[in-house]
């Protein structure tokens, strides 16, 4: 037996009604998904770790998370492990026909627009089956909130909702960021919303990814902090007992010793 099918075997004996185990067997697709978001960010991590044994580990809980959601379907009649690896093969192969096919790229960005293409052409599709009638239909709800903006934003540029300079974009933030300054208690949480959709739209236009730059912004805050942290305690003092001044001095250092 391969181990994709030992792992599969081993989850139908989990959800074995009669000798399963208890905790899987209260479970259903509508459960999984925060174990999903969790072992995808497990994943990430590893990687930017660069463990190789965590990345490797990590990759099998995330895929335990797919076979997992597969027999749940498959005990409903709707799909099995198989259609999922169908679905994505047959995509793949769709979505490169110059390697499965006779097309010929001269480009990259040759390849990009047609992968782009075929994603549109798969959205229209989808949305005559499904009844969508917007173009922001098929953005996934659960991503990420910034993840969820970029991509909205990506979507709506597609067909011309976009500003085709960048300094426009800078206008955006300071007019939102002065629109926080004067917002009432009642408005404040719009107000703050908007001026992230607006950092994100700024991101989007230098081609950063506002979720990976957040996520090392929030690695070099921890690094930082934990250096104030090891500095008082080397000093038998407590951050309580550290005044905002002194804290500020660590943090400058923190960043000095960054750059050695």
């Amino acid at each position: 037996m391969d181990e994709i099918s030992r792992l599969k075997e081993i989850m139908v004996q989990l959800r074995d009604p009669q000798t399963g185990c208890p905790w899987d067997l209260k479970q259903d697709l509508s459960t999984l998904p925060p174990f999903i978001l969790e072992e995808a960010y497990e994943v990430v991590d590893a990687i930017e770790r660069n463990d190789t044994d965590d990345i490797r580990d990590e990759l099998g809980d995330l895929l335990l998370q797919v076979v997992f959601s597969a027999q749940l379907a498959s005990e409903d009649n709707k799909f099995d492990f198989e259609a999922i690896a169908k679905s994505i093969s047959d995509k793949l192969v769709r979505r490169h026909p110059h390697v499965f096919g006779d097309e010929k790229f001269e480009t990259d960005e040759q390849r990009a627009a047609f992968w782009e293409q075929s994603k549109i052409e798969e959205r229209k599709e989808k949305q005559k089956s499904e009844g969508d009638t917007s173009i922001l239909d098929s953005i996934t709800v659960g991503l990420p909130s910034l993840s969820r903006a970029q991509k909205l934003q990506k979507r709506a540029s597609k067909v011309g909702f976009d500003w085709q300079q960048i300094e426009p974009v800078f206008e955006k933030i300071n007019e939102e960021l002065q629109e926080v300054r004067e917002a009432s208690p009642e408005e404040l949480e719009e107000e703050i919303g908007d001026l992230l959709f607006s950092v994100v739209n700024l991101s989007r236009h230098l081609k950063i990814d506002a979720e990976e730059a957040l996520r090392k912004g929030n690695q070099k805050f921890m690094r930082r902090f934990q250096y104030i942290e090891r500095q008082v305690e080397k000093n038998q003092f407590t951050l309580e007992q550290c005044s905002l001044e002194k804290l500020d001095q660590l943090w400058d250092q923190a960043k000095e010793a960054e750059k050695k």
